[in-house]
């Protein structure tokens, strides 16, 4: 062999096997050698990392998983707190390599069922749903091995079911504590339509601030509506037209408190010298508001990362310590709240 000659085939891979042959040692003492583990004298230990050095071995690259793919569905994608939800899935998705697909569920049982035929034949890696998937609907995906979580569910599931939603309770209870101390005592609240466990929850939470202070909440202080700015505003009128009129409202959502601003300006109440407003969620359209809305941030950006990551790793048969998560809701103090006028 000449000087110029390498010592190896150059034409063959360089294996561990090679190595082993060429230190005059065993392939487990290689393979020791290379996952740094004990139990190889240090004269030999140094033998074989000359090899490897001369004949420059590389670790094999461990397979690709294949690509992962999540879906996103919503009942209806027109929300306005749609777009935070998708950011935060999108963030999270590509952080992992993995694709997302968007699809729309839709308010009437046939699309919902065509949704669930679909979704079965393009096999996701999971689901993320901040849809109402019915019982059946997750049992059929249960069945075919597709894992989800449910995103903010406005219904009670049973134990063991995949959901990720916020402090909602506590929130209620923050937002009303806030008017409280800045010193109003008619306080009303504009809740959401009563079968969803998050909307309760804030009106829960209202109802223990209030009672806490001694407060006690009057026959039609605290009425339901849907969550649209044309449901804040009938509302809001309602309770303006009362001889004794609120002098704080706390909307359940920050669309609702859309409607509550209408129906004071309407009122000719100035907000916030004679009507203050507290809304929930932190939407961009709180900030958009004349004067910005104080309002509970609801963490939807990070929600939905949370939960994505919850279903992929469910989609790789992971088992996290925790399936039912919630993120925690801080309150947000801008314009739309002061004491009120003696």
């Amino acid at each position: 062999m000449t000087q110029a000659d390498p010592p190896m085939d150059a034409f063959k891979p360089v294996t561990i096997s090679s190595i082993a042959e060429s230190a005059g040692v065993s392939i487990p003492t290689v393979s020791k050698v290379l996952n740094g583990k004990p139990g190889v004298a240090p004269h030999t230990r140094a033998r074989v990392e000359a090899v490897i050095n001369e004949f420059g071995y590389r670790r094999p690259e461990p397979p690709k998983r294949a690509g992962e793919t999540l879906e996103l569905v919503f009942d209806d994608l027109e929300h306005l707190w749609a777009i935070e939800i998708i950011r935060g899935v999108r963030r999270a998705a590509g952080e992992h390599d993995a694709g997302m697909l968007l699809s729309e569920l839709g308010p009437h049982e046939p699309a919902a069922r065509r949704w669930i035929d679909d979704v079965l034949v393009r096999r996701p890696s999971c689901v993320v749903s901040v849809a109402r998937l019915s019982a059946a609907h997750r049992g059929r995906l249960k069945a075919r091995g597709i894992p989800f979580v449910l995103f903010d569910p406005d219904v009670e599931l049973p134990d063991g079911v995949p959901f990720v939603g916020a402090t909602n309770w506590s929130g209620g209870r923050s937002a009303t504590r806030h008017l409280i101390e800045l010193g109003h005592r008619r306080i009303a609240m504009i809740a959401g339509p009563d079968h969803a466990p998050s909307w309760q929850a804030r009106l829960d939470g209202f109802r223990s601030a209030m009672e806490a202070a001694g407060l006690p909440v009057g026959t039609g202080f605290a009425v339901r509506t849907d969550l649209s700015p044309e449901g804040g505003e009938v509302a809001a009128r309602e309770l303006l037209r009362r001889p004794e009129r609120p002098t704080a409202i706390f909307a359940c959502s920050d669309v609702q408190a859309v409607g509550v601003y209408r129906a004071a300006r309407h009122a000719g109440l100035s907000i916030p010298r004679d009507l203050s407003i507290v809304g929930f969620d932190d939407l961009p359209v709180a900030m958009c508001a004349d004067p910005p809305l104080t309002t509970v941030r609801q963490p939807l950006v990070e929600m939905a990362m949370t939960a994505t990551e919850l279903a992929l790793a469910l989609g790789r048969g992971e088992n996290p310590r925790q399936t039912g998560l919630e993120l925690a809701t801080n309150l947000i103090v801008r314009e739309s709240t002061a004491p009120p006028v003696p």
